[in-house]
C-alpha cells in the first residue's frame, strides 16, 4: 500500500508509492554520455573567453586570466544577479520590488574536459570545496547579500549549457523561500524539543541502518526518511554546525572523499544520470546578527543530490505533495550494495 510520510524539517507530507516501487533500470532518462569535446570556453587556454577571474590555483609563475591554473572561479558570463547597485528596496501598492542586486560566479573545477566532478581526485575535490568555502566567506562579507547558494548541475538534463565540469554560486538579496521553510523547520524542532533536528535523524538513522548508505569519521550519507525524488542522497556532517564554510581541513578531505564514492555509487546504480547537488547552509548573519537567534543550535548544514530520473508534473504543482516511486529503503539498499 502506498504511504503518506511527513517530513521532519518541512513539516510536508510526500507520497511513497510501494505499489509502482521502481529499480534503477526501470527509469527512463536521457543519460549524461561522454563529453564530446569542440571549443569549450571552460578549457585552458580559453580564458579569453570568460570575464576576467576572481581567484584561480595555479603553477607559481603564472598570470592571471593565462594558462596554468587548475581551477578558476570566474563571474558568470550570463549572471541571474547584478554586482552592482543598491537594492532600492521599494513598495508599488500592494506589491514589493528591489533591484536585483546579487553575485553569480562559475567555479571551472578542471582543466581537463569532462561532465562529472567524480572523476576528478578526492584532492582536487577538496579543492573544489575549498574553492566554495573561500567565495562563501568573501561574499558574505557583503551585506547587502543575505544568502550564498553553492550548486552544480551535472548533465544537460540537470540544467548544465556547458557539459565542461562546474559548479556555481549565486548570492542572494533574500534568503530563498525552501532554504527559509528549512531554517523554520528546524527552529520550531528546537524550540519544542531543544535539540536540532538533523541532529535527531542522524541518531535515528544510524540506530535504524535502513536508510544508510555510508559512514564516514565526520559523514553520514543517508536516503532521507521522506525523500521527494528517486534515489535522493543526503550527505550530513556528524560535527553540529549551521555553516558549511567553517568546515575544518580534515572534514574537507573527508567530505571529498565521501562525495566521490557517494557520486560514483549514484552513477553505478542509474548509469549515469544528470543530477543536481546543492549546499544548504545558514543565512549571512552578518547584515543583521540578531536574526535567527538559536540558528548556532538548532541548524545544521548539509549537502543535498537529486538524480534527474523523474520529472514533476501536474499533481506536485498543484498540491505541494511529491509522489516517489522507489522507498528510501529500496534506494538505499540498492547504493550501499554497490562498492
Amino acid at each position: 500500500m502506498p504511504q503518506l510520510r511527513k517530513d521532519p524539517i518541512f513539516n510536508r507530507w510526500v507520497i511513497i508509492s510501494t505499489e509502482r516501487a521502481r529499480r534503477p533500470q526501470d527509469f527512463v532518462f536521457e543519460k549524461r554520455g561522454e563529453a564530446k569535446g569542440g571549443f569549450c570556453p571552460f578549457c585552458e587556454g580559453s580564458e579569453s573567453k570568460t570575464p576576467p577571474e576572481i581567484i584561480s590555483f595555479r603553477k607559481d609563475g603564472t598570470k592571471a586570466n593565462e594558462p596554468g591554473w587548475w581551477l578558476r572561479v570566474i563571474p558568470n558570463k550570463y549572471p541571474a544577479l547584478a554586482i552592482e547597485g543598491d537594492l532600492s528596496r521599494k513598495g508599488i501598492g500592494m506589491f514589493d520590488q528591489m533591484n536585483g542586486v546579487g553575485a553569480h560566479e562559475v567555479i571551472v573545477e578542471t582543466t581537463r574536459h569532462i561532465i562529472d566532478i567524480a572523476e576528478l581526485s578526492e584532492i582536487e575535490i577538496a579543492e573544489v570545496i575549498l574553492s566554495y568555502q573561500m567565495r562563501s566567506l568573501d561574499l558574505k562579507k557583503d551585506p547587502r547579500f543575505r544568502y550564498v547558494l553553492i550548486f552544480k548541475n551535472c548533465g544537460e538534463g540537470a540544467g548544465a549549457s556547458l557539459e565542461h565540469s562546474h559548479s556555481q554560486i549565486i548570492a542572494t538579496p533574500v534568503t530563498p523561500k525552501r532554504v527559509r521553510e528549512e531554517l523554520l523547520g528546524a527552529a520550531q524542532h528546537y524550540h519544542l524539543k531543544e535539540r536540532c533536528v538533523f541532529c535527531d535523524i542522524i541518531e535515528q538513522e544510524l540506530e535504524s541502518g535502513k536508510r544508510l548508505i555510508q559512514e564516514s569519521h565526520d559523514f553520514l550519507v543517508l536516503s532521507p526518511f521522506a525523500a521527494c525524488f528517486p534515489f535522493e542522497t543526503w550527505i550530513i556532517p556528524k560535527r553540529h554546525h549551521p555553516d558549511f564554510d567553517q568546515m575544518t581541513e580534515a572534514e574537507r578531505k573527508d567530505l571529498a572523499a565521501t562525495l566521490k564514492k557517494t557520486l560514483y555509487r549514484i552513477n553505478q546504480a542509474l548509469d549515469k544520470p544528470p543530477y543536481n547537488y546543492l549546499i544548504h547552509t545558514a543565512p549571512n548573519r552578518v547584515p543583521r546578527p540578531g536574526a535567527w537567534q538559536t540558528i548556532d543550535k538548532d541548524y545544521h548544514w548539509h549537502l543535498e543530490i537529486v538524480p534527474r530520473v523523474t520529472g514533476i508534473a501536474g499533481f506536485e504543482w498543484g498540491t505541494g505533495f511529491y509522489i516517489n516511486p522507489t522507498p528510501p529503503e529500496d534506494a538505499a539498499e540498492y547504493l550501499r550494495s554497490i562498492e
